[in-house]
């Protein structure tokens, strides 16, 4: 192959992965906007709301506010906000850690378990919605040719 034609190829394979990261990009805003729409309308939530909820209940114990702010992948300031208004809401509680009176935990209230079980089968179905043409073998496709992509080494999306 000559030196111009594996430019032409590269140059292909560059653009191609530029199509790939634009419709990536397209589709998940899309989605994304449609998820927020909905939990606004519906629960009179926004989507950062609900993934503190999630993250809390895949964390029965509780976590502190810089894990929920790692989990997330969010600065502890834009936790914080999020938190004052669920602890408002008696969705959630911050309780003090043993030997450390700056850090606190935050755990789910009964009512915020209820709460999240409602918007996490909301979510599901909106998802499906969303979803409808994509079918198992695409989704699995998808899943497979998506974890080709480099990601943070060790992050199983």
């Amino acid at each position: 192959m000559s030196q111009a034609e594996s430019i032409t190829k590269s140059d292909s394979i560059e653009k191609q992965k530029l199509r790939v990261w634009l419709r990536l990009l397209k589709v998940t805003r899309t989605i994304e906007a449609e998820l927020r729409e909905r939990f606004r309308r519906e629960f009179s939530s926004t989507l950062p709301r609900f993934d503190v909820l999630a993250a809390l209940d895949r964390a029965p114990d509780g976590l502190k506010m810089s894990q929920l702010s790692s989990v997330l992948k969010v600065s502890n300031g834009n936790v914080t906000g999020i938190i004052d208004r669920q602890v408002k809401d008696e969705l959630v509680v911050r309780v003090p850690v043993g030997g450390d009176k700056r850090a606190m935990m935050v755990k789910l209230t009964d009512a915020g378990k209820a709460h999240f079980t409602e918007m996490a089968a909301a979510h599901k179905k909106w998802l499906d919605e969303l979803m409808s043409d994509t079918d198992a073998d695409d989704a699995a496709q998808l899943i497979d040719l998506l974890d080709h992509i480099g990601c943070e080494k060790g992050d199983n999306l």
